[in-house]
């Protein structure tokens, strides 16, 4: 049976539909999940995509965190539902504590949009099996709250532990603490970056680069073979 990826839309999201291709040309059936329902539809993975979810107020991802939806997520991530939150997606993964740490405004002050070089952390989780650690990636990155940041207990925790999954090469775009641009959860199901790997998975889009596409056919080799 083909695997079934649930991409959530939020009041605001943009790049839902971005999620949804690239899901679907890594092989896999994209599955639509509206905010306010709680029902997942039987999906095997979610994806929550960036954009700017209740227009950013309060902050970004605090309102999205409690949809009826987050409360289906939150319940079945913990139980071991594999989850990747995009740009806005990791906020809202920060917000609902299913990833630790919290966003800031980026240290310029701007918002930035650039190609960015990544190198791969962490190759065992369920979103990044098709890269191998020390591997740079270029992908691109759009935000103006990326700045990634935890107190100096929880940032011991994830370099002890191998839970930053990505790291910015070159540059830090955003200020993020040890140029952190994505982590995992503990057991490894739950992944959050600040770029955007939906972006850069066809050859004729964008850079031609297609770097992006292993988040998305890792966890539907994760899901076949469990």
């Amino acid at each position: 049976m083909t695997a079934r990826i649930g991409v959530v839309t939020f009041p605001g999201s943009l790049d839902d539909r971005d999620a949804q291709r690239a899901v679907r040309l890594a092989g896999a059936e994209p599955v639509a999940l509206w905010h306010r329902d709680k029902d997942l539809h039987q999906v095997d993975a979610v994806v929550l995509p960036g954009g700017f979810s209740y227009g950013d107020y309060l902050r970004c991802g605090a309102i999205s965190r409690f949809s009826p939806v987050m409360d289906t997520i939150i319940e079945q991530a913990k139980a071991g539902l594999p989850v990747l939150g995009i740009c806005n997606g990791f906020q809202v993964l920060t917000e609902s504590h299913l990833l630790p740490g919290a966003m800031l405004r980026n240290e310029s002050l701007h918002f930035v949009c650039r190609d960015q070089k990544l190198r791969v952390e962490n190759a065992a989780t369920a979103w990044t099996t098709d890269y191998t650690v020390g591997q740079e990636i270029s992908v691109p990155l759009k935000n103006g709250e990326g700045r990634f940041t935890a107190d100096a207990r929880t940032i011991d925790e994830l370099e002890a532990e191998g839970r930053v999954a990505f790291r910015y090469l070159d540059v830090n775009p955003n200020g993020s603490i040890n140029d952190i641009a994505g982590i995992t959860n503990a057991a490894g199901n739950v992944v959050g970056l600040m770029p955007h790997p939906e972006h850069a998975v066809e050859p004729l889009v964008g850079t031609g680069r297609t770097d992006g596409l292993g988040f998305f056919t890792s966890i539907l080799k994760q899901l076949v073979s469990s």
